[in-house]
């Protein structure tokens, strides 16, 4: 159960701590994004630069489309390259920690199964030192205890896997975001350009 334990508090602290990333993230970007819409149609490079590094510390949109103008100087294949690896980075940044829930929804499960069957085998070893003359509330109560620890790795397992997917799918709608919005980027830097 002590393995069990560790696993849930690793999971909520992960779940907790990507949540608040993911919310600041995507609240950030949002405002920084309606600041900026109406410079990069004007073409006022100089308002959006600043408007970016005011944004810069709040999330990735802002560091990225911060490169983006800051690079529309240099040439189309540079500027390219330097916002597809800013974008791996921030979209890796987003990730980080999320294999570890995967871990904990695929283990938990079998350290519920590894308590049920010590457990078990327990209860066995006490029928065989009994010689079988076992009182059936006895044994029941050794398989109840066992089967406890199946019951918490399943309610473990069941809602971190949930988490996962659920902050995947966040991590993605934003990086769709990230994209379309270094699209714009280029697309502004090459009319500047």
């Amino acid at each position: 159960m002590i393995p069990l334990l560790l696993c849930s508090i690793v999971s909520m602290a992960i779940v907790l701590e990507r949540l608040y990333v993911l919310f600041r993230a995507k609240r950030n970007g949002l405002r920084l994004w309606t600041s900026l819409e109406g410079l990069l149609r004007r073409g006022d490079w100089e308002a959006a630069v600043q408007c970016c590094q005011d944004f810069k510390k709040g999330g990735p949109l802002g560091r990225l489309v911060l490169q983006g103008l800051e690079s529309i100087a240099k040439d189309p294949l540079t500027r390219k390259e330097e916002l597809q690896a800013l974008g791996v980075k921030e979209i890796k940044d987003l990730e980080r920690h999320l294999w570890l829930l995967s871990l904990i929804a695929d283990i938990a499960p079998l350290l519920g199964l590894l308590g049920t069957v010590t457990g078990m085998v327990k209860a066995f070893i006490t029928i065989q030192e009994m010689e079988g003359r076992v009182n059936a509330s006895l044994l029941a109560g050794g398989i109840w205890e066992a089967l406890i620890t199946t019951v918490a790795g399943l309610s473990i397992a069941i809602p971190t896997m949930v988490a996962y997917h659920y902050l995947e799918r966040r991590v993605t709608d934003f990086s769709d975001f990230l994209k379309e919005t270094a699209s714009q980027i280029w697309r502004a830097g090459q009319t500047q350009g």
